[in-house]
């Protein structure tokens, strides 16, 4: 019994302690409320500021690397820098990826894409400030209501249609400022990846020297505009929530108190940041799903590409097959996108709506049933309006969040658009500064250290290669030195099988591809022109044919006249060619209308256009006849062309004094030509070959007569 009576009278002892306890708290925390709510923002405000200096010196240390890295010219195999495809995620590269672009976008403060975002930026603040009022104007509504004050509520009508003739203009302009930023981040950075992409040949090495980039004309077209719209909308969906946070949090704060507010987003904070643990790298799937729709696109151009040969060789199923694994590859992945969307919009719309929505109601109940310093709520109008307001305030703040959080699927979108146009600047920049990587065959891998070096190039007044190495797309080192040169006046023909090295020797005369050793003296780009065997015809009139790839404006500043040109066609015997309607004018898509033949004697027009001093004719009579060819060839002697031409036609010998002959072994000659010598013995070769292609016969007619 003594016990129990000990138990129960110290009990409530106990209890008033406790109680004593949380008063002395409580005032204590009421006098040095202000005090405290500094120390919290600046501990924040600190906090903040120290992960953006660790953000910002990991960015600048990844930067360095990469400089680095492409100081290393030379070309390396792919398969000896295997990497695991890089997983896109909003992170450091993300955002250094993302500020790159922006330079590019946005590349001054005195341009057209700053004052759109001055302007739009100006628009959102006027749209705060209007819904701000509207909730204010609300809670006065249902104020009047209760309180049955009808002149009020009317008054108050007034003001809401008043108030929305400028919300309705603001909103207008939002949607026409975004689309508008769009638009001018879509031309700045297209028009920035052209004057790229079509400086030093990169358009070519992209292509032909380097395996990193598949589809570079995807990137370029779609991926940009993706990636200018979703910069576009992401600004509008994140600059206003924010915008809004502050202004309804400052006013909620004055409103129901900063602790109320400061432990709702701090419950908030913890739920977004298990939401975002748990969100699926969408960034990374939309990249995925991006390449897989290049590869899919790419397999239909090949096939219309070489739609004849597929046709002679009735691959059509096998083609089919393939384009039915690439799109079925495709739409697995995009299900497989589908279904992580579902599963993560319930819990996001469960979170968002839901749990945030019942603190929400907590929070707005708080200055019912507690006194806020600075507020008296003296009846049941006060407490009403004060509730609507509030209430009103924490669902547009609420939005806000809720808006901000769904824009993290947008800004993992924008982080894969934004990898896949930086991945092509990056290359871009390897390949400028010497650096290619490209899959070799595995008889290459043995000559990395030629790959892997590079040689000079000096200008000169004559063609002259000193040890120079030949080598393939592959990376096999067709001929291990070169060595021959060709002086002014000197003509010279190549010949050799297929695959002997006669391309990649003209690849590196017009600078399309490295010199991966020795030394080569050449004219200027200018000074040298090339003709395939079959031309390029390019879109536009039939004179900007002739004149490729001068504009009217060059062929003017040449003093050169379309009677000019036509003397030219009649050079080649093709100045009926200009009788068709519109004359030089007309447009069509030359490369139909003309026959393989007309193409050819067009390119050779051009040649004599242009009068260069070097002319590499690369099989590009064997569609005309001889009358032709030797008015091509006399006239482009007349001219004072140097002519390297390769060809296998006999007619063409005497028109050259040199001659370069590879063997497809490694082996060359290059040696003077006496085309009349040549010519002889290769008429008696050919008897030989004769002779002894009857042996067999005569062996076995002798054989039956002795039987």
């Amino acid at each position: 019994m003594a016990i129990q009576s000990k138990i129960t009278f110290t009990a409530p002892t106990s209890e008033k302690s406790v109680k004593e306890l949380i008063t002395v708290l409580t005032d204590l925390y009421l006098k040095n409320r202000t005090r405290v709510s500094r120390a919290v923002y600046l501990t924040l405000f600190v906090a903040l500021l120290g992960r953006i200096y660790h953000a910002i010196s990991e960015q600048k240390a990844a930067a360095i690397q990469q400089v680095e890295l492409l100081r290393r010219p030379g070309t390396t195999s792919k398969d000896d820098n295997t990497k695991t495809r890089k997983r896109v995620e909003i992170n450091r590269e993300f955002f250094r990826n993302l500020l790159r672009l922006l330079k590019i976008v946005i590349p001054g403060w005195r341009s057209k894409e700053l004052r759109l975002l001055i302007s739009h930026s100006v628009f959102l603040v006027v749209r705060t400030l209007i819904s701000l009022y509207v909730a204010e104007l609300d809670g006065k509504l249902v104020s009047s209501l209760v309180r049955g004050k009808g002149k009020a509520f009317f008054k108050g009508i007034i003001w809401w249609m008043v108030v929305a003739i400028p919300a309705t203009f603001t909103n207008s302009m939002l949607s026409y400022h975004q689309c508008k930023l769009a638009l001018q981040y879509r031309t700045r950075l297209t028009s920035y990846l052209h004057n790229r992409y079509l400086q030093n040949m990169t358009f070519y090495s992209l292509s032909a020297l380097d395996d990193r980039i598949k589809n570079a004309d995807q990137l370029i077209t779609v991926d940009v505009s993706r990636f200018s719209n979703s910069l576009a909308e992401l600004y509008s969906n994140l600059a206003k929530p924010i915008l809004d946070m502050i202004i309804y949090n400052y006013s909620l704060s004055r409103s129901v108190g900063g602790e109320g507010l400061f432990m709702m987003s701090l419950l908030v904070q913890i739920s977004a940041n298990v939401m975002r643990a748990l969100t699926p790298p969408f960034g990374k799937y939309v990249a995925e799903e991006a390449r897989l729709e290049g590869e899919f696109r790419f397999q239909h151009s090949r096939l219309i590409d070489n739609s004849e040969e597929i046709a002679l060789y009735h691959g059509h199923e096998t083609e089919k097959d393939s384009l039915d694994k690439g799109y079925f590859t495709l739409i697995k992945h995009v299900n497989r996108i589908l279904r992580r969307r579902l599963y993560h919009g319930v819990m996001e719309d469960f979170v968002i709506k839901y749990f945030w929505g019942a603190l929400g109601l907590m929070l707005c109940s708080v200055p019912v049933f507690f006194k806020i310093p600075g507020q008296a709520l003296r009846g049941m109008g006060d407490r009403t309006e004060s509730f609507v307001t509030n209430r009103r305030m924490l669902l547009s703040s609420s939005d806000a969040f809720g808006r901000i959080m769904f824009s993290y699927k947008e800004i993992t979108e924008l982080a894969g658009y934004t990898s896949r146009v930086s991945s092509l600047l990056s290359v871009m920049d390897s390949i400028q500064a010497g650096h290619f990587e490209k899959a070799l065959v595995s008889s290459a891998s043995g000559n990395a250290a030629i790959l892997s070096g590079r040689g000079d190039v000096t200008e000169s007044s004559e063609i002259e290669f000193t040890n120079v190495p030949i080598v393939s797309p592959n990376g096999d080192v067709l001929v291990e030195k070169l060595n021959f040169s060709v002086k002014p006046g000197k003509h010279l023909l190549i010949v050799g099988p297929n695959g002997c090295g006669k391309s990649s020797l003209f690849r590196i005369l017009g600078g399309l591809w490295p010199v991966y050793g020795g030394i080569v003296r050449k004219p200027p780009y200018g000074d040298i022109f090339y003709i395939p065997q079959r031309p390029y015809l390019s879109r536009g009139s039939l004179r900007q044919q002739i004149i490729y790839p001068d504009g009217i404006r060059e062929m003017r500043d040449k003093h050169v006249s379309d009677d000019d040109l036509l003397q030219t066609l009649r050079t080649v015997d093709i100045q009926n060619i200009v009788d068709r309607p519109h004359g030089w004018d007309a447009e069509e898509e030359w490369r139909d209308v003309l026959s393989g033949g007309l193409q050819q004697r067009v390119a050779m027009a051009r040649l004599f256009y242009h009068k260069p001093k070097y002319a590499i004719l690369d099989e590009c009579t064997s569609s005309v006849t001889l009358e032709i060819e030797k008015a091509m060839y006399d006239n482009a002697k007349a001219l004072g062309i140097t002519l390297m031409t390769v060809s296998h036609r006999r007619s063409l010998w005497r028109y050259h004094d040199d001659i370069l002959q590879f063997d497809g072994q490694g082996n060359y000659i290059f040696t003077q030509l006496d085309a009349e010598k040549r010519l002889k013995l290769e008429d008696e070769k050919e008897d030989l070959e004769l002779q002894l292609r009857a042996v067999p016969d005569l062996e076995r007619r002798l054989q039956e007569l002795t039987t």
